[in-house]
């Protein structure tokens, strides 16, 4: 005997209110294990394995792939033996789970034993006879982000065959009746409209990560006064200093590490640009530690990782943790919690070839940092031409926390530092 669970898509913390379904990981009929998981969904943030708090054999999944569901919609359905209250697995597979999950699902999965799968036939047997399913209502609409769509095109779901289980609506469904052909109208005498001039261009849906950019952006534009300083600086000593380090041995130390120590000892002395402002309080929040935040570019767009305690953390371990980072975000294995809580970012774009930008600050933070190329250079040094590292800074702040003075104050600071770095390392 048996019994049918449903699994919804469970809260996935950071404010998260949905998801959109990259790649299931099992199919109907499968064998499933406590905690293993069985979809790979796309936050606003990151990619995450959701894993399943029921052992069992998969009867239904809702939702296809590149589909977005709510945080409460269903995923899947398992059948667990009758008996095993407590979600346990049955004893189907040699690595299936005979107990129950013990974690509480909330955030980014539980860990837990993975079963190896096999096909489970439904039929004939008695485990379909106590099989239960879904029942299918007047309408077998589940997602409201079906609904959604369908009322944005003028569809009446009544008309519609579901192509999902027991007869379920979904996203896809929607999709063809709104691509289908209008049906011939009567004739009539009246002379029929001009075709439009050109045809409309592709629609590429703001979800995911880059929604998240977009809507961070625009709020960033929205409610942020911001302002905008810049200054050249000659970055050869910086770079000579590096390769010194380097050649000395031990864990290599990278540019952008440099620059992010730079950041740290330039924000010890101006406090107030490691800051968020409160407007219905009418405060301006200082904080005590700099989570530096960096600009990562991914193949899934934009991501900024965040670099926690970064004024506390040495060199070599600002470089590491920046190094690990970077490659999580390139691999889509960051936690949301990575990508979330900066109070400073560090945004190197001359890695694209450019000399120079006008960063948007990441809201809620205060400021960030612009880097440019460094690239050779006619420039004066000690009173004579001569062809230099140059590097363009750019510094964007919000003017609500300070004026152009304490901007200017942090910049050149920034600038002495990346052209006298050893004076910078001998006060660390």
């Amino acid at each position: 005997m048996a019994v049918v669970r449903e699994f919804t898509l469970p809260d996935l913390g950071e404010g998260l209110t949905g998801a959109e379904i990259v790649r299931w990981l099992v199919q109907v009929g499968d064998v499933v294990a406590v905690d293993q998981p069985v979809v790979e969904v796309e936050t606003a943030k990151a990619m995450v394995d959701v894993p399943c708090p029921y052992g069992g054999v998969v009867t239904a999944r809702y939702g296809e792939e590149g589909a977005e569901v709510p945080v409460g919609a269903p995923l899947i359905t398992v059948a667990v033996p009758e008996g095993s209250d407590d979600g346990s697995a049955p004893p189907v597979t040699e690595s299936a789970a005979d107990g129950g999950s013990g974690n509480v699902l909330v955030g980014y999965g539980t860990a837990g034993p993975a079963a190896r799968r096999r096909r489970v036939q439904l039929s004939p047997g008695p485990l379909r006879e106590t099989v239960a399913v879904a029942p299918a209502g007047p309408l077998p609409v589940i997602s409201p982000l079906v609904r959604r769509l369908a009322r944005e095109h003028d569809v009446d779901l009544r008309r519609l065959k579901g192509s999902g289980p027991e007869g379920l609506i979904l996203r896809a469904d929607v999709e063809r009746a709104v691509a289908a052909p209008a049906p011939a109208a009567a004739p009539s005498s009246a002379p029929a409209p001009a075709p439009e001039a050109a045809s409309e261009g592709e629609r590429i849906p703001l979800r995911g990560v880059r929604g998240a950019v977009a809507d961070k952006l625009a709020r960033s534009r929205r409610e942020i006064p911001d302002a905008t300083c810049w200054v050249d600086a000659d970055a050869t000593e910086l770079l000579a200093a590096r390769a010194a380090m380097n050649a000395a041995g031990g864990p290599k130390v990278s540019v952008l590490a440099l620059l992010a120590r730079i950041c740290t000892a330039a924000l010890a002395r101006f406090p107030e640009l490691n800051a968020t402002v409160d407007m219905e309080g009418r405060e301006i929040i200082r904080l005590p530690d700099v989570h530096l935040g960096f600009a990562a570019q991914t193949d899934r767009g934009l991501v900024v990782p965040v670099v926690r305690g970064a004024q506390t953390r040495t060199m070599e371990g600002l470089s590491e943790e920046i190094a690990r980072l970077t490659e999580a975000a390139r691999t889509g294995t960051l936690a949301p919690a990575q990508l979330t809580g900066g109070t400073f970012t560090l945004n190197n774009y001359g890695v694209f070839g450019v000399d120079g930008s006008t960063p948007i600050i990441n809201h809620p933070e205060a400021a960030m940092l612009g880097v440019g190329r460094i690239a050779p250079k006619p420039w004066v040094h000690q009173g004579e031409l001569a062809v230099r590292q140059v590097v363009q800074l750019s510094f964007t702040f919000d003017h609500r926390v300070c004026d152009g003075g304490t901007a200017g104050g942090f910049l050149r600071y920034v600038a002495d530092c990346v052209e006298q770095p050893l004076v910078l390392l001998r006060r660390l």
